[in-house]
C-alpha cells in the first residue's frame, strides 16, 4: 500500500473538491470553508511578524504547541479566498507532531484541484503561507 501523501482528516475535503465541476464551484466551496476555520487569529492580533509576506490579501498566521505538544496553526485573511486556504490548511496540520508538519507536502492542494484554479499570485500566497507553517514547525523541534 502505498504511503499517505495527506493527513486522513483531508480526505472528506479533497472528495468534497473532486466533485466540484468548475473553478466557479471550487471556489464557492473555499469560500464556504473560510466561515469553519477551526482556530480563528483575530484581527486585533494580526501585526508584522505573524504576516504571510508575498500574499496580495492580509493574511497571518501564528503557530505554537498545544498542551500536549501537539502543532495548533491559527489564521485570519481579509480575503475569504485565502481564508478557506488557511482552513484547510488549519484542519490538515492541528494535531500533528512538528516533524509531521515539516515533512507534509502540499499536494492536497493538487489533489483538490486548487492550484490548477487559483491565479499565479493566489498560488504563490498558499506556497508562502504554507513555507510559514513549516518553517514554525522547524522552529519548534
Amino acid at each position: 500500500m502505498a504511503e499517505r501523501e495527506w493527513p486522513e482528516q483531508l480526505d472528506e475535503i479533497i472528495e468534497e473538491f473532486a466533485d466540484c465541476f468548475d473553478a466557479m464551484e471550487r471556489y464557492e466551496l473555499l469560500f464556504e470553508y473560510a466561515q469553519r476555520m477551526p482556530t480563528p487569529l483575530a484581527e486585533a492580533e494580526w501585526d508584522d511578524q505573524n504576516k504571510v509576506h508575498g500574499c496580495q490579501s492580509n493574511a497571518h498566521v501564528v503557530c505554537s504547541l498545544d498542551e500536549n505538544g501537539r502543532f495548533l496553526m491559527r489564521a485570519g485573511a481579509d480575503a475569504q479566498l485565502v481564508q478557506g486556504l488557511m482552513t484547510i490548511t488549519a484542519i490538515a496540520v492541528n494535531g500533528m507532531t512538528s516533524t509531521e508538519v515539516v515533512e507534509l507536502k502540499p499536494v492536497y492542494a493538487d489533489a483538490m484541484g486548487l492550484r490548477n484554479t487559483l491565479t499565479p499570485s493566489r498560488a504563490n500566497g498558499f506556497l508562502n503561507m504554507f513555507e510559514k507553517v513549516q518553517t514554525a514547525a522547524q522552529n519548534m523541534m
